[in-house]
């Protein structure tokens, strides 16, 4: 069933059209991926749809009572207002009720004594009772926790930006909504969360429409993929996966039509060369032909970023890294950390946010310096660093100047020029958009530029921290290929799964208090041997824990086999019985609790005597899984015998 349609959608941004006359639909459960390269209008579709910026064309159809939630790349914020303000920022009364449940329960928490507070507290409760909010609270409270968001009472502007973007991914997927729309939803989350909101993803009801650069999760979590390309949009009833065998079909088929316009030129110009002397109408015709297959225009040139470029000798030694430490604020980082970069490396720096990984780069870059030990980088080391902070470029400079102020030229690897504008149209900017001031460029452009500009100065060390941010796939795919063959070492700092394997075999990994785990192997090797070494973990703590108990256990004397003492029979009759009182118990007692009104003495005693079951019924059950365990042991004994 249709929920969204969107007929003959146009925009436009300046003189450059976006798309024009778009037309899809969105169904519901549809798992929808939109695709294309940087500036094709990817991320103003989705404000478009969402309501965000407005058309310059076209319909957006949907139900009276249909909602939206959007995720932008760059979340903005009240700077003043709470964490709590702003995920349950909804006026939807099930959001409202939250937002005060939770500002309540805080401030009874910092005053617990105080019984206006209490009074308030047992009153929202209420509130969310008849509104049968505990469900999404709960649901609320689980999403928070796995983005690493436990107090809600600090402010927006102490937080960090990785913080705010989770704190705004939260958000989003609170929020009750028929169509989900996320702008880069991976960006500025690890991998451990990637998982979980790909897991998360696969359950939720309503439609999903988002623009991502990570492969691995595009193709896990999508069921139709959009591509943008050229203003058209063409689209696949299958995850990434399948739009790559599609789109390979769809090209094969593209350039067997333009090879047929191609020879249907050839014979129509070889036709008038040859002057015929036919009718001057006819003749007349065919010139007409010939023009319009002239004007046709071919969809095939220009779309491949050409990056076979050359690099400045490396010598032997490039980067000798002895003993290094870090920390800040009284927080180690990195502990004595050893390595020798090698001319070939390609290595991959992985953990969580704020462990370290962006520190160890910028030492090794010369940009920080460590507390203690030392870094020796080889005289012909050429570093190009590719950073994932705000890129600072001069916005009324124009895109060929800014490339020119790196170099005018540059060569292969087998010694051919190529100029400035030359690179430029192999990397998708096209002549009319030459002298286009860099203030006009879409994010995506300016982040395709910039690395264009970092490689036009021939370096042999690359540097890349998070650089999978704000590339298109199809500019991902090409960077993959250039690093595979580049004659030189790479160091990047990425969470993206696809990248890393594509580009990396030895890992450096931020295990926590310093530790960097040197790991030689893929990402997702490095990720299998960590998923059995916490197998393992978990295995010898229950072993340990069982262990533990044995020796605890009254042992019998001499090899009798172990029977239940009278004591032990006794007790655990009397916990099978307890047991289900108690649970009946704190039912009525809940019963009792919200059937008592506005008798707030009743209540309060009604609680604390629920507390005081709840607490007894634990501790029984603790004991009857004791006995279960001894009675367990004792039937393996006599099967045994």
């Amino acid at each position: 069933m249709s929920i969204l349609s969107v007929e003959n959608l146009s925009k436009s941004y300046g003189e450059k059209v976006l798309f024009d006359n778009l037309s899809f639909t969105i169904s519901e459960g549809q798992r929808i991926g939109i695709i294309g390269i940087n500036g094709t209008g990817k991320s103003t579709l989705l404000k478009t749809i969402a309501g965000i910026e407005g058309k310059e064309g076209g319909q957006i159809t949907h139900a009276n009572q249909f909602r939206i939630e959007y995720l932008p790349q760059e979340p903005t914020f009240d700077e003043t207002a709470s964490i709590l303000d702003q995920i349950f920022y909804s006026d939807a009364p099930i959001m409202q009720i939250q937002r005060q449940y939770e500002r309540s329960l805080s401030e009874l928490e910092s005053d617990p004594n105080n019984e206006k507070k209490q009074e308030s507290l047992f009153a929202l409760q209420q509130k969310m009772d008849s509104l049968n909010a505990w469900e999404a609270n709960a649901a609320a409270k689980s999403i928070l926790t796995r983005l690493g968001i436990t107090d809600f009472t600090k402010s927006i502007q102490e937080l960090s930006g990785g913080q705010r973007k989770r704190v705004a991914l939260a958000r989003a997927l609170i929020q009750p909504s028929d169509l989900l729309i996320l702008d880069e939803p991976t960006n500025h989350i690890d991998n451990e969360t990637v998982e979980w909101l790909e897991r998360y993803l696969a359950q939720y009801r309503g439609a999903l429409l988002m623009v991502t650069h990570d492969r691995y999760f595009l193709n896990r979590v999508t069921n139709r993929i959009f591509e943008l390309d050229r203003g058209n949009l063409y689209s696949y009833d299958g995850n990434y996966e399948y739009f790559l065998e599609k789109k390979a079909e769809r090209i094969e088929q593209e350039q067997s039509s333009e090879q047929k316009r191609q020879n249907i030129l050839r014979r129509e110009l070889a036709w008038l060369h040859r002057g015929a002397k036919a009718r001057t109408t006819k003749q007349k015709a065919r010139i007409q032909r010939v023009e319009a297959l002239k004007e046709q225009k071919s969809d095939l040139s220009n779309d491949k970023i050409e990056m076979a470029i050359g690099s400045s000798r490396l010598g032997k030694k490039v980067i000798e890294v002895n003993e290094i430490s870090k920390s800040y604020d009284n927080r180690p980082l990195i502990k004595d950390f050893t390595y020798i970069v090698m001319p070939n490396d390609r290595l991959g720096i992985i953990g969580p946010n704020g462990s370290g990984k962006s520190t160890l780069l910028n030492m090794l870059a010369g940009r920080v310096q460590p507390d203690s030990g030392t870094i020796d980088t080889g005289s012909t080391v050429n570093i190009a660093y590719y950073t994932q902070n705000s890129i600072e470029m001069d916005e009324t400079m124009r895109v060929l100047e800014y490339i020119k102020e790196g170099a005018e030229v540059i060569y292969t690897k087998d010694g051919h020029a190529i100029t400035a504008a030359q690179m430029l149209e192999r990397f998708l900017f096209p002549p009319h958009m030459h002298w286009t001031m860099i203030s006009k460029l879409s994010g995506g452009e300016r982040r395709r530029l910039y690395l264009l500009r970092i490689l036009m100065g021939e370096p042999n060390v690359l540097f890349l921290d998070e650089p999978t941010n704000d590339l298109d796939t199809e500019t991902l795919a090409i960077l993959e290929d250039y690093l595979e063959s580049f004659p030189g070492a790479v160091i990047t700092v990425s969470h993206d799964r696809y990248f890393l394997d594509r580009v990396v075999h030895h890992v450096f990994a931020f295990e926590g208090n310093g530790k960097i785990r040197d790991f030689i192997g893929t990402y997702s090797e490095y990720l299998e041997v960590r998923k059995l070494e916490k197998e393992t973990e978990l295995l010898e703590e229950k072993e340990e824990k069982k262990a533990q108990v044995e020796i605890e256990k009254p042992q019998p004397a001499g090899n009798k086999t172990r029977k239940l003492s009278f004591k032990e029979k006794r007790e655990w009759e009397e916990v099978n019985e307890k047991i289900p009182f108690l649970e009946e118990k704190i039912e009525k007692l809940k019963e009792e609790i919200s059937t008592s009104g506005s008798d707030y003495g009743k209540v309060q005693d009604l609680f604390r005597e629920q507390q005081q079951a709840e607490e007894e019924l634990e501790t029984v059950i603790e004991r009857w899984a004791e006995l279960s365990e001894i009675i367990e042991e004792i039937e393996e004994q006599k099967g045994k015998a």
